[in-house]
């Protein structure tokens, strides 16, 4: 179902992509956001995902600017160089090759991103032409960037054990973005990762269940 493209940024980065397409037309594209752990398993397996509901999913590979290739499992260490990685890119870095990735998708475009990538999905709503919505999945170090404006329909995702994201943070977003469909889970950071003790299989389920919604709704 999926393979692996090369993608040229506006700044004349050359980077991967992973890219997943459905077995008949495509109903739009959906650019899929890593995490701080690259374009890992548990993030093509989300691509698939999206795929098989109908759409053209594209997961870019914004670490090969820091190390091309890296693809990072769970533990402390990993997370120590999923951080290293995502300082060395930086948020604007990582913008360049997410437009990239929305210019060759079809049709209409929805984005999706967790943890860091939750950010970039944000980022993608204020920042990037030809984006119809976001989907935000606990993105943590939103704050310093919630009075950017967003130009299209966003739905976030946040759970109410997330240490690194406390409930004050989450009003902050929500008063800096009134239209926003804001849900909250009784759950941990990573919920929606089963390759992660976080994973909570109920928030993750309805989680998925009202981005599909989102997305029939304003892409395909």
């Amino acid at each position: 179902m999926g393979e692996m493209i090369r993608l040229t940024a506006e700044d004349g980065h050359e980077f991967d992509a992973y890219k997943a397409s459905p077995a008949g037309a495509p109903k739009g594209g959906i650019l899929v956001i890593q995490e701080i752990f690259g374009v890992n398993q548990h993030i093509k397996e989300v691509a698939d995902g999206f795929a098989a509901d109908g759409y053209v999913a594209i997961a870019p590979a914004v670490y090969d600017r820091a190390k091309p290739g890296a693809d990072l499992g769970y533990t402390p260490e990993d997370v120590a160089v999923g951080l290293e990685h995502r300082a060395t890119v930086g948020d604007d870095n990582a913008v360049k090759d997410m437009a990239a990735a929305v210019k060759a998708l079809p049709g209409k475009v929805g984005t999706v991103g967790y943890c860091w990538g939750g950010t970039l999905s944000y980022l993608c709503a204020t920042r990037i032409q030809g984006v119809d919505c976001s989907v935000v999945y606990y993105g943590g170090q939103m704050v310093p960037y919630k009075d950017e404006s967003a130009n299209c329909p966003l739905l976030m995702h946040f759970g109410d054990m997330d240490a690194g994201i406390p409930m004050e943070d989450v009003d902050q977003i929500r008063a800096a973005n009134p239209s926003a469909d804001i849900n909250i889970y009784h759950a941990d950071h990573g919920f929606n990762c089963d390759h992660r003790a976080q994973y909570d299989e109920e928030s993750s389920k309805l989680a998925r269940e009202r981005t599909m919604a989102f997305f029939a709704e304003h892409v395909g």
